[in-house]
């Protein structure tokens, strides 16, 4: 079984930094596109940021020049640093990956983690 497990949520003080990570586990043929979401309470998902494969990157603007999304594709594993956090950054941050599964990589599946919770206090 497929699945994508986050890490690294929690409580930080406006300003601070936090990092969280997630990795696809399960029988993968490739993992290709990886992303960051967010929602807050009573709010819509939004996309953060994404990463290809070979590492193009686009950012929300509302995040560009505070968070920083990396991946390792050994380990199906996708990173985002958050620095210079807000209060409005408070929300539930799901990973979001495009993953290829088959002896010839021939299903895509759109997987998602379970989503971890990042409070910035004021």
């Amino acid at each position: 079984q497929v699945q994508l497990v986050e890490s690294g949520g929690g409580l930080v003080q406006a300003g601070g930094p936090l990092g969280l990570s997630c990795a696809a586990s399960g029988t993968i043929f490739r993992v290709n596109d990886m992303a960051w979401y967010r929602q807050a309470p009573g709010k819509q998902r939004d996309l953060v940021a994404t990463i290809t494969r070979g590492a193009n990157i686009n950012y929300a603007d509302s995040v560009k020049g505070r968070f920083t999304i990396s991946r390792d594709n050994a380990k199906n594993t996708v990173y985002l640093q958050m620095n210079s956090l807000k209060p409005e950054d408070t929300a539930v941050y799901y990973c979001n990956a495009q993953i290829r599964l088959g002896v010839l990589g021939q299903r895509v599946l759109d997987a998602w983690g379970q989503g971890t919770l990042v409070t910035v206090s004021s």
